[in-house]
């Protein structure tokens, strides 16, 4: 397995500038992590947006720190390996986005 590369100061503020232009609401950084809240309309909408993502991060090989109270989902990427945010998380980020959509 290639080892994973934790992403420098300018690579991220640039993936993250990126995301954001397409995302529905906006990535941040804090406490180290790559985070987002995401509003349904319900807690099943929700825990389907949760059942979506699950394909792709088995794909990835990359699970995320989440947590779901009924009709939000928090989210926190950080890759394990690299000890900091790799293009994992940002790969991630992207399929949410792409999920959340089809909410």
């Amino acid at each position: 397995m290639p080892k994973i590369s934790k992403l420098d100061k300018q690579q991220i503020t640039a993936a993250l500038a990126e995301l954001n232009r397409n995302a529905t609401a906006d990535w941040r950084l804090a406490d180290g992590k790559l985070q987002r809240e995401f509003v349904f309309a319900d807690f099943a909408a929700a825990f389907a947006f949760m059942e979506r993502v699950a394909a792709d991060t088995e794909r990835l090989d990359h699970h995320p720190d989440w947590r779901n109270v009924y009709n939000r989902v928090e989210v926190a990427l950080w890759t394990h390996d690299a000890q900091g945010i790799s293009e994992r998380d940002f790969a991630l980020a992207r399929c949410m986005e792409a999920a959340a959509t089809d909410a």
